[in-house]
């Protein structure tokens, strides 16, 4: 996926259409950031004009939720990340559980974290 440079109002948006927002008319953010949005193929509109995130868009925020938790890890072991996030970083082998609890990044991580400019 090529680098989007998604602004965090952009970010918020798309987030916001993840919980739950049905329609860019009753939220000020989605409604300024729907046009890119849409363009970059990230949400989409149904015919009743509900807003829904794409599969790229739903990929998009777990990358974002996935680099958030390794910036945290790496200052706080102890830092809290949701489940999806900890089973799929331990999978690629980018953390590995600590002995005292929490999380240790691995070299693979820290090389990832490294290369995102983390």
């Amino acid at each position: 996926m090529k680098d989007q440079k998604l602004t965090t109002d952009e970010y918020d948006a798309l987030e916001f259409i993840r919980r739950g927002a049905r329609t860019d008319r009753f939220n000020a953010c989605v409604g300024r950031n729907a046009k890119k949005l849409s363009g970059l193929k990230l949400i989409q509109y149904g015919r009743d004009g509900s807003v829904a995130l794409t599969d790229k868009g739903t990929e998009l925020l777990f990358l974002r939720r996935c680099i958030e938790a390794l910036r945290q890890l790496a200052a706080d072991p102890l830092a809290a990340a949701d489940a999806e996030v900890v089973h799929f970083l331990s999978r690629k082998s980018h953390i590995a559980a600590r002995a005292e609890g929490g999380f240790a990044l691995t070299d693979k991580g820290r090389d990832s974290l490294a290369d995102i400019g983390g």
